[in-house]
């Protein structure tokens, strides 16, 4: 059976004939990236409409799995023939490469800042993906950030996340946490059912941390002549799995961003849930481009991994994925996935039985090597 290739659809012209190709996507990452890579023996010319600049579409079959644009072009001609390498992003990847407009709103909502922020850029199609979203007081935005550090910015605030989904559409929000889990790594001993070709596990304790205080705008200096009621105005959280290891690391953040103790809160988690992302990580290689439930593997999806060798079994939140066909690898899909529930976690609370709770807890401090 023949692999899935990758088409280019730009401006009206579409090719799905390549020696080798990538198509990158992380959420961590501000703008997921392609590659496209076609060596032939002989060319007259390239079609007008592959320009660099120029809008395009990435297919999987029937599946859109990006909406960008070209950012390079490198057409090599030798005796062998021609070789034709097309490099490009998302739409993520004009925020980054362009400087915010000046921005100065009071009382403004989440989805005006936003508007204010990527209208002027062309982005029209946006979604906030949150149960409530704050109500900023004050929002200034200089000179001299990108788009997307501005965005992130105001996201952030609000204890949220901006990525592009494949049809172009922005979204700040969170992940879909009671989503069903779209597939199962299996990685046995005596390698009946096993699907991974590859599967590696990171822990770290680096950059984790027991506590973490945000002090907000008011709380850097109590005594400072300014007190205006509010001088220890800060959010507290902890790591209780550390805790109960009695490891004590504290880290303190002044975020000048922080107007009341509900957003320094927010921040505290997100600073907190971001250090316990980087204590664990799965790695895994798959054959071909598709979870078992048939669609391409995207982040933001769930995935169950079962492996005796690693002593784990439970669900975890894939991160980032790399579709890649290669002339020694074939087609393959590279996995990169995190701690569930452990990111963004302020935009879709929910409510979970204590049953559930005490779970995930057995389930990750396993996985983590924690007693």
């Amino acid at each position: 059976m023949q692999a899935e290739s990758i088409t280019l659809a730009i401006g009206g012209v579409v090719n799905n004939k390549w020696d080798g190709w990538s198509v990158d996507s992380d959420m961590l990452t501000p703008a997921d990236g392609f590659q496209l890579e076609l060596f032939t023996q002989s060319l007259e010319q390239l079609p007008d409409v592959l320009k660099e600049g120029s809008p395009c579409t990435l297919m999987l079959g029937n599946d859109r799995v990006l909406s960008g644009s070209i950012d390079e072009i490198e057409h090599d001609i030798s005796r062998r023939g021609h070789s034709i390498r097309i490099v490009g992003r998302d739409r993520a990847g004009l925020l980054v490469d362009c400087s915010a407009p000046f921005v100065s709103l009071r009382e403004a909502s989440l989805s005006q800042i936003i508007e204010q922020i990527v209208k002027p850029l062309g982005i029209t199609q946006y979604e906030i993906r949150a149960a409530a979203a704050k109500t900023r007081r004050l929002v200034q935005i200089e000179p001299g950030q990108s788009v997307w550090e501005a965005l992130l910015e105001v996201a952030t605030a609000n204890g949220l996340w901006p990525w592009f989904e494949p049809d172009g559409t922005l979204i700040v929000g969170g992940p879909d946490y009671e989503a069903a889990p779209v597939g199962t790594l299996i990685l046995r001993r005596d390698g009946i059912g096993n699907n991974v070709t590859r599967l590696s596990i990171r822990r770290s304790i680096a950059n984790r941390y027991s506590q973490v205080t945000v002090l907000g705008q008011h709380g850097q200096y109590a005594d400072d002549g300014l007190d205006t009621g509010r001088s220890h105005l800060s959010g507290a959280v902890q790591d209780d799995a550390l805790a109960r290891r009695g490891i004590f690391r504290p880290l303190v953040v002044i975020d000048s961003a922080a107007q009341d103790t509900n957003m320094a809160t927010t921040r505290a988690r997100k600073v907190l849930a971001d250090s316990r992302l980087d204590g664990f990580e799965a790695r895994a290689i798959v054959q071909g481009y598709r979870a078992a439930n048939g669609k391409p593997w995207t982040p933001g999806q769930r995935v169950q991994i079962r492996s005796e060798p690693h002593g784990i079994d439970g669900v975890f939140f894939l991160m980032a994925r790399t579709l890649r066909l290669t002339r020694t690898g074939g087609a393959f899909t590279e996995l990169r996935l995190r701690e569930d529930k452990a990111w963004v976690l302020d935009a879709n609370p929910g409510k979970k039985r204590k049953s559930d709770s005490d779970e995930e807890l057995r389930v990750m401090r396993k996985a983590r090597g924690e007693t």
